[in-house]
């Protein structure tokens, strides 16, 4: 049953007879698939859902006859202001937006980046369209590309739509290829990349290849083209691990062409060999093909490689 009281929704589930063997925000996530297992626990741990009048934890159990009344807030007003950036988009339609994200845009605000994000673009491109799902209103991001990283990136408009997509991203269901330029030259022309990654020992803001605790990683690469003192290569990330590809790439002595965290060394010197100074560090998500969680599509997009990024890799065949 569901009834809305002001701004606040509430729903009230009376647990059937039958027996449950599962934690509560496992068998509400089932009731309600429209919310989130992350989203449930939040409100569990808020108090916005009770058993029997009672805050309990979301490893409660619960029991048949048991009374499980569920509160959910009106999203709070985003704290970001939308902004007129423009934004080359790639595909849209009523569940979902995928943009090509221009290079130095960061996707949310953060200390010394408050304002012109892609978080206010989007804001302001999808006015009164936005998720809503963890209480603020909000741009339904499911993943992430880094400040200096340009092109493909999904954007979900609605709940229901951002669920799926987070789901899908956590069990690997999309296929995502990159174009990167990284130092030196390659000797293999195709090949995997099966290294662990967890967070820097001593350096917490970066990661690195840690056979201790880091999660299995997997990275596929083949060779688009030899270029003086680097190598222009598609990549394919078949986990999702934070920087993954960077740090794939300095694992094997590659790292990307002006990644100044994970290859500095090896930037200057091709900046030596060639004369060439990249404007950032040379990664693209080029493609993105995924299954539409909503109406079954398959979407397949490709981001062209920007005009720097391409500027990078002329000089790079005509310098000797």
């Amino acid at each position: 049953m569901t009834k809305v009281l002001g701004k606040m929704q509430c729903k009230r589930i009376i647990v059937p007879t039958t027996k449950i063997s599962t934690r509560l925000d496992v068998y509400l996530h089932s009731e309600l698939p429209e919310l989130s297992r992350t989203t449930i626990q939040k409100l569990i741990n808020s108090g916005h859902i009770t058993v029997n009048g009672r805050v309990v934890k979301p490893t409660h159990t619960p029991r048949a006859g048991e009374v499980i009344e569920i509160s959910i807030p009106e999203p709070e007003p985003a704290t970001a202001k939308p902004e007129p950036i423009p934004l080359e988009v790639l595909y849209e339609d009523e569940w979902i937006v995928i943009i090509n994200k221009p290079p130095g845009l960061v996707v949310h605000p953060c200390p010394g980046h408050t304002s012109h994000t892609l978080v206010n673009a989007l804001l302001h491109m999808c006015a009164g369209q936005l998720s809503g799902i963890g209480g603020v209103e909000r741009p339904g991001i499911v993943h992430r590309l880094d400040k200096d990283t340009s092109g493909c990136l999904i954007v979900a408009k609605t709940d229901q739509a951002h669920i799926a997509l987070t789901e899908m991203f956590a069990n690997r269901c999309l296929a995502k290829i990159y174009h990167a330029i990284v130092c030196g030259s390659v000797d293999r022309d195709l090949g995997m990349i099966s290294a662990p990654i967890g967070r820097h020992p001593v350096h917490r803001k970066c990661m690195a290849v840690r056979e201790d605790i880091g999660r299995e990683a997997h990275t596929s690469f083949r060779i688009l083209e030899r270029l003086n003192s680097t190598t222009l290569l598609e990549l394919q990330p078949h986990t999702g691990r934070t920087h993954q590809i960077r740090v794939h790439m300095k694992h094997i002595g590659h790292p990307v062409f002006g990644d100044k965290v994970y290859g500095a060394k090896q930037t200057n010197q091709v900046i030596r060999e060639t004369g060439v100074i990249p404007p950032r560090f040379m990664l693209h998500a080029y493609q993105i093909t995924f299954t539409h969680p909503i109406t079954g599509q398959t979407i397949d997009v490709v981001a062209d490689r920007p005009a720097d990024f391409e500027e990078v890799i002329n000089k790079l065949r005509n310098t000797s």
